[in-house]
């Protein structure tokens, strides 16, 4: 444990400034996300190195399909989460207690050089709470050559975000909807802070978006089609996930129709110049330039890049905004 950032003193015990959810937390109670308590005034980051997951992914799991492609990352997670999804992926360790264990942030980037890892992702859960933690391992990180890569719900207040930023290499950002109704009925939370996540990450490291598609909730043609034109209006470059839902955890809709998927790929690519669709078969998820077509990565067995020259397309010499 360690003392916590961005929080001040309040009449009721201390306010939390990390998030938009601004937790006002009594004496000896948690706020939202569950990492960050109050003892006697003083905000402590309680989850402060303790691990829940690490493995090491490879980048494209991330998903990052424009950063490093080919390359392993030592992904790391801790517990809980400051949204409340109904449809959570990971929630056996966002919303439930695991067994930890405690590993430094000098352990860790020992840990990921050794492994001889490109960076380390922190992801499963999401690290924004666990930021304490999160920011002493980048800077280390960052001194040993290391890549720092950030999974995250975007849901993050601006002053924490720029303090952040300087040691963040990539971020894939989950923009769970492009409508307000969403986030709060299903997320609990809010999608203006979201956004400004995104259009302050992407004038500072390279960014990718993953929207999990869920039947019903988030699938309207004309809801994608607004977040891929936003999305547009930032950098026709960035790329796009969208991503298959499964039943899980409270939600109990329907699988989303391998239909829907196709649709709303088709919507997002006259606006992006990279749409990728996740966690469906069969899809070729190659990556070509937008000018000629030419294949510039190949994901298969294991991924190659091959269309690509000093940053730009072999064939067409279009400019290509992958790092490699």
């Amino acid at each position: 444990m360690r003392e916590g950032l961005f929080y001040e003193t309040h009449e009721k015990g201390v306010r939390c400034n990390l998030c938009p959810h601004g937790c006002i937390i009594s004496e000896g109670c948690t706020g939202i996300c569950r990492q960050r308590r109050n003892r006697g005034g003083i905000l402590v980051a309680e989850g402060y190195g303790r691990v829940s997951s690490i493995a090491l992914d490879p980048m494209e799991k991330k998903p990052l399909y424009h950063f490093y492609p080919g390359t392993d990352v030592l992904s790391i997670g801790s517990l809980w989460c400051n949204l409340r999804c109904e449809f959570c992926q990971n929630w056996h360790i966002a919303h439930k207690e695991q067994h930890t264990v405690y590993i430094s942030p000098e352990r860790l980037v020992e840990r990921a050089l050794n492994l001889g890892a490109i960076g380390i992702a922190y992801t499963y859960n999401e690290p924004i709470i666990w930021y304490e933690y999160v920011y002493d391992t980048v800077k280390l990180a960052r001194d040993k050559g290391l890549k720092n890569v950030l999974i995250t719900n975007g849901f993050i207040n601006r002053e924490p975000l720029e303090k952040l930023l300087p040691y963040i290499d990539a971020m894939n950002i989950d923009v769970k909807a492009f409508n307000n109704d969403f986030y709060r009925d299903i997320c609990k939370g809010d999608l203006s802070p979201v956004k400004d996540t995104v259009k302050m990450s992407a004038s500072a490291c390279h960014i990718e978006i993953t929207s999990l598609i869920i039947g019903g909730l988030n699938d309207a043609p004309y809801e994608m089609e607004y977040l891929a034109k936003w999305l547009s209006k930032i950098d026709t470059a960035i790329p796009l996930h969208i991503s298959r839902y499964y039943p899980n955890y409270k939600l109990s809709v329907e699988a989303t129709p391998r239909e829907t998927m196709l649709k709303l790929n088709d919507i997002a690519k006259d606006y992006l110049s990279f749409v990728y669709i996740g966690n469906l078969m069969g899809i070729d998820n190659n990556t070509y330039c937008p000018s000629c077509k030419n294949l510039l990565i190949e994901r298969g067995y294991r991924t190659r890049v091959i269309g690509i020259q000093n940053g730009r397309c072999s064939k067409c010499g279009h400019l290509i905004k992958i790092h490699y």
